[in-house]
């Protein structure tokens, strides 16, 4: 009896270890289901990072989608009368908001002077226009959307109340007075920039920092004896390279002079 109770007790004792891999084995997959099962995965993983992808786009939106949130933001923040500023790599550019997501704005540009075709005036002016136009000395008081006057770069709103401590006129005068100067204007890159257009309209007088600015780095150059010396050096080297001749001596003795005097 003894040993048949043994014996069952092996038994049952093997059935469990046996049973245990034929349970697993019930858990296992064959290789059509696992291939499956990793498509699935792969699928899903895709989809993930597809989606990661877009979420990383989408919180540095491309050039039309910064332009269309910018429009929306635009149509809150900014009000008919405002003066904007964009600032560039050697110079700021103003305008004046219109309304309606439009800019009022000065422009050189020689293309109105070649042709009287609009739809080739109305788009974005180019740097080779630009250039030109200020050679030329003419200009355009044009109306672009936001977007395009801004060229991509942050807008800054009404910040020469402060500069200026002026207060400005009526913001339906300022809109008036620039939509009564739009179309062609004679250009001076000194005397009549996009600064003094939006100064005119929003303050009442045509003024621009900027040509100050320009007028007093000049200034200091000028007052500085270092110039002086700079320009004899420059012009005793042009007179030994070229040769001496009333040509090329009196500009090389009076340009040092001029600005020795002016000094």
């Amino acid at each position: 009896a003894s040993a048949l109770s043994n014996s069952d007790s092996r038994k049952a004792v093997t059935s469990r270890w046996t049973a245990a891999p034929q349970n697993k084995s019930n858990w296992n997959l064959n290789p059509e289901q696992l291939c499956k099962m990793l498509d699935s995965l792969a699928l899903l993983l895709e989809k993930t990072l597809l989606l990661a992808h877009f979420n990383i786009f989408s919180t540095t939106p491309s050039k039309t989608e910064r332009c269309s949130k910018r429009r929306e933001e635009n149509s809150y923040c900014f009000q008919r009368g405002d003066l904007l500023e964009v600032p560039r790599t050697l110079f700021t550019h103003f305008g004046i908001y219109l309304g309606d997501n439009k800019v009022a704005h000065l422009m050189p540009d020689i293309l109105p002077v070649l042709t009287s075709n609009k739809a080739q005036i109305q788009k974005v002016v180019t740097n080779n226009r630009l250039l030109l136009g200020v050679l030329y000395k003419h200009a355009l008081i044009r109306v672009d959307s936001v977007e395009d006057f801004a060229y991509g770069s942050s807008v800054l709103l009404n910040t020469m109340d402060t500069t200026l401590r002026r207060p400005p006129l009526d913001a339906e005068e300022v809109a008036r007075r620039a939509e009564k100067l739009i179309g062609h204007i004679p250009y001076s890159l000194l005397w009549n920039n996009c600064e003094h257009f939006v100064t005119y309209c929003r303050y009442g007088t045509a003024v621009s920092l900027q040509t100050e600015q320009f007028c007093e780095s000049l200034k200091s150059i000028i007052r500085d004896q270092r110039s002086v010396l700079l320009t004899t050096a420059i012009g005793v080297l042009f007179m030994f390279f070229v040769g001496v001749a009333p040509s090329t001596a009196l500009p090389s003795f009076l340009i040092p002079f001029i600005l020795w005097m002016a000094g």
